[in-house]
């Protein structure tokens, strides 16, 4: 009998792929911080033996949730200025703001807030695009999770970086000196075509090519942003970054609110992912992005929650059920994303569009084992037909209870293992008093 590190019994399992699947009464075996098999727990019981044998009865095990765009620091941002027009928002009040305040310690703990949020609520790797990008990573480090770290790119000084040439130039710094650290990989962060030059974003994808990174990169989130495109350099968004070479594999759009349909075609032929947002793109009033038809054309689509300052909740649950009932509004169709999809979307798509899937996104033998249990044993949630449909439609962020990154518990009866709480809130207020006395 071969003995494991941990052996996980589960009502349900829904690995995600292959698609569709739901196991009852089935087991994770994990060893080395990898999924060793998934079989059947009497099968798991007569070939393993576990140093860690934990028991879900009325739970269903998913992969880890994966966050495909987000500001973490930003959580420090919460609530700031809320109900506003987008641009007034950004100019009259997040930047002035982040201009004050914003700093390697601002960054390191508003991502250490950040991540607790997202560890509680299933979430095991993020998609971060942030200004000290080293401070981000360091306390994703601390916090144990799986992080995609952006570096930043845009035109203007900040207290950061001075001009293009410095972003890039430290960020890749920042890549080289945490280079071997599993749980980190990193992604080129141009901020948007309205902060980034013709010249600024020619050395983006020179890097891009020659490290092979993943490119992160807002684009068409609001009405304004296209027309000012069209006045300044001739085209919408999409035509300008596709002329510089930019619509590739290696692009993650994030938001693709206001698309036609021979720009979805665009994405689709480049092979493009996009990162979907929809309650920040609800609050902000960017509108809604046309996900059935960017479905249709097979285009590989991640959900993020944005940062808490525009959303303000870091919650890929919530994010599930409105993308799913968006898009049957949208389309006219109930059956225009079903709830096998939408977890998809939260997971392996999102592993994907980071070049991350043969990591993490499923639970499959080989990967990481990056997991999250949901108690469905609530009275909320009586009686369950179907678990899948239940993350999608009933479930809550509130209902994790157990929460794993490469084998290593990182919630247990829905609390934080390594992080002190109160210790994180208080961290919090001393913020706020800093940023509105």
């Amino acid at each position: 009998m071969k003995v494991v590190d941990l052996l996980i019994e589960a009502r349900w399992i829904v690995p995600v792929d292959p698609a569709g699947v739901v196991l009852e009464n089935h087991a994770v075996v994990v060893d080395n911080g990898r999924i060793l098999a998934v079989l059947p727990q009497d099968e798991a019981a007569s070939r393993f033996s576990a140093k860690s044998h934990k028991r879900l009865e009325q739970h269903v095990l998913i992969p880890g949730l994966v966050n495909l765009h987000t500001h973490a620091a930003m959580s420090l941002l919460r609530g700031l200025a809320d109900d506003l027009p987008l641009k007034e928002w950004l100019q009259h009040h997040i930047w002035p703001a982040e201009a004050e305040h914003v700093s390697e310690q601002f960054v390191y703990d508003g991502t250490l807030l950040a991540c607790a949020e997202m560890l509680r609520g299933g979430i095991t790797c993020f998609n971060d695009m942030y200004f000290f990008p080293g401070a981000a990573a360091d306390a994703a480090l601390a916090s144990g999770m799986r992080a995609a770290i952006g570096l930043i790119t845009v035109d203007f000084p900040s207290s950061y970086a001075t001009d293009a040439d410095d972003y890039l130039a430290k960020g890749l710094a920042i890549r080289d000196q945490r280079l071997e650290q599993p749980l980190l990989s990193f992604c080129l962060a141009p901020h948007a075509p309205y902060t980034v030059s013709d010249a600024g974003f020619a050395k983006v994808l020179t890097l891009a090519e020659q490290i092979e990174l993943p490119i992160h990169l807002h684009l068409h989130e609001t009405g304004q942003e296209i027309e000012e495109s069209v006045q300044r350099f001739g085209v919408r968004p999409i035509e300008r970054i596709r002329r510089l070479g930019l619509l590739s594999p290696a692009l993650i759009a994030v938001h693709g609110v206001h698309l036609e349909a021979h720009e979805i075609d665009l994405l689709a032929q480049h092979g493009c992912s996009l990162a979907h947002c929809p309650s920040s793109n609800l609050k902000l009033a960017s509108g809604i992005a046309p996900i059935s038809e960017l479905v249709a054309k097979g285009i590989n689509i991640g959900l993020g929650t944005d940062g808490a300052a525009s959303n303000n909740r870091l919650d890929l649950f919530q994010e599930m059920r409105l993308a799913a009932l968006l898009a049957k509004q949208q389309s006219g169709r109930a059956d225009a994303l079903n709830a096998h999809q939408v977890l998809h979307m939260a997971t392996l798509a999102g592993a994907r569009a980071l070049g991350l899937e043969a990591q993490i996104g499923s639970i499959t033998p080989g990967k990481a084992a990056d997991l999250c249990a949901v108690a469905l044993d609530d009275l909320v949630l009586a009686p369950c037909y179907e678990p899948v449909s239940h993350l999608t439609y009933a479930v809550g962020r509130e209902h994790v209870s157990a929460v794993w990154v490469a084998g290593r518990i990182r919630v247990e009866d829905g609390q934080l293992i390594e992080s002190n709480e109160t210790g994180l809130i208080k961290l919090a207020l001393l913020w706020q008093n800093k940023i509105r006395p």
